[in-house]
């Protein structure tokens, strides 16, 4: 079924996580109902393909990044403001679109917000859960500036017109990011908001941060980082392993090529 799939143009990746939805569904249903006993023909018809993780994930520089931000307000303020948070913590809209003005902590020395988890795979009381996520003390203290008319659990990012942000395919923040992608100087057709959170992770990953601990802020697994981000986590490695090589040809060779003076008389 699901190479069938593959065949009418879907890509491998696309068929996993549809399959995944799907078998979900015949396995709780299965669990109702003592009359369906075949569990073991969408087990197999709706395996798995093998190969699908694909990472084609685009990472800027952090020049770049500066850049999209300040074309973001320059396009609306407001998306700005959305676009900067996106660019600092790394999390995925449908984090930020649940932010409230509670969850800003901006009065101490070490700013942070308390982000919401993502919905991914959870349970639908660990939704609620949130996370501290540090922020730099200028973001900290633009955010608190505005927020300061809006109550506690009201959003803490707004669009313009003071409605949340949405994340479906019915919101428009996809026309507005293209044209500050178009504006930045880059392909709109390749670089999207998620771009940013890709090279969160990769910045922190090459600034030494603990794997794990760039796993908890971003809202992901351990798994997941190093099955994405692997060519850079290698990279990394690599530079850090060098700098424990043992020398030996360079130091022997050296010693061989010493002159010895003769004392003066």
């Amino acid at each position: 079924m699901a190479r069938q799939a593959v065949g009418q143009g879907l890509a491998p990746g696309t068929v996993n996580r549809t399959k995944t939805g799907l078998r979900a569904a015949l396995e709780l249903a299965a669990a109702h109902d003592p009359r369906i006993a075949n569990e073991r023909a969408w087990k197999v018809g709706l395996a798995a393909l093998p190969d699908a993780h694909r990472a084609r994930n685009v990472i800027l520089d952090d020049a770049t990044v500066r850049r999209v931000v300040a074309a973001a307000y320059d396009h609306d303020r407001a998306l700005g403001l959305m676009v900067e948070v996106a660019a600092v913590t790394g999390a995925r809209l449908s984090q930020l679109a649940r932010l409230e003005v509670a969850d800003l902590q901006a009065d101490g020395p070490e700013p942070r917000l308390l982000m919401p988890l993502s919905a991914k795979g959870r349970a639908r009381n660990k939704r609620h859960e949130r996370r501290p996520v540090p922020i730099t003390g200028a973001l900290a203290s633009v955010l608190k500036q505005d927020a300061a008319d809006r109550a506690s659990d009201a959003p803490l990012l707004t669009r313009a017109d003071g409605s949340g942000w949405g994340h479906s395919r019915t919101r428009h923040h996809r026309n507005d990011f293209r044209a500050v992608i178009e504006a930045a100087g880059l392909d709109p057709d390749e670089v999207t908001l998620y771009a940013l959170r890709h090279s969160s992770i990769v910045r922190q990953l090459l600034a030494n941060v603990p794997i794990r601990i760039v796993a908890t802020l971003h809202d992901t697994s351990v798994k997941m980082i190093e099955r994405t981000y692997s060519r850079y986590i290698a990279s990394h490695s690599d530079e850090i392993a060098r700098r424990a090589l043992l020398e030996t040809y360079a130091q022997r060779h050296a010693a061989h090529n010493v002159v010895t003076l003769a004392k003066g008389r």
